[in-house]
């Protein structure tokens, strides 16, 4: 009888489980990425997996063709002409890059090369950054392109050059 009681309870929370964790696992997050001129190139779009990984897709048209740099920027703004009002990158308590000890910062993303056509269509995995508690906190954040690559080792952003787009993140 106690045994038959013990898996009835234990069948009966079953179903449960994968919901709670559904729940939690659907944070999003999307920036409208504007370039220099103010003009709309495209959208950003994060989202926190099931698996707790965050998933970072990349919209872009039109992108100056080349490799270049992308970065989550600790502060949602972008009202600077040069985009440095989103601060630096998203940092937690890690040095900028793959290639160095203590490395990467939640913020930083492999560089991406657009083609003559100008479109850049992306998707990256990051289990480094937390939607909630590092994009949608008090200040915001910011979705960043650089004009250059990042070397993935030069502090504290890569030596990656000036920023050529923004975009603030809002909540979905």
């Amino acid at each position: 009888m106690r045994l038959t009681l013990f898996a009835a309870a234990a069948t009966a929370l079953l179903p449960a489980l994968p919901l709670a964790a559904q729940d939690t696992a659907r944070a999003m997050a999307a920036a409208d990425v504007i370039n220099r001129d103010g003009v709309s190139i495209g959208t950003v779009t994060l989202t926190l997996e099931p698996s707790g990984t965050t998933l970072v897709e990349l919209e872009l048209d039109p992108v100056p063709p080349g490799t270049h740099a992308v970065h989550l920027h600790e502060t949602g703004d972008c009202s600077a002409d040069d985009f440095s009002s989103a601060g630096g990158h998203i940092a937690g308590d890690m040095q900028h890059g793959i290639r160095v000890n203590d490395g990467p910062h939640p913020g930083d993303l492999p560089n991406v090369t657009v083609g003559d056509t100008g479109t850049l269509m992306a998707d990256f995995f990051n289990p480094h950054l937390w939607i909630e508690e590092m994009i949608l906190d008090e200040d915001g954040a910011a979705f960043i392109m650089h004009a250059g690559a990042d070397d993935y080792i030069s502090q504290p952003a890569g030596d990656a050059g000036e920023r050529i787009a923004c975009g603030v993140f809002t909540s979905l």
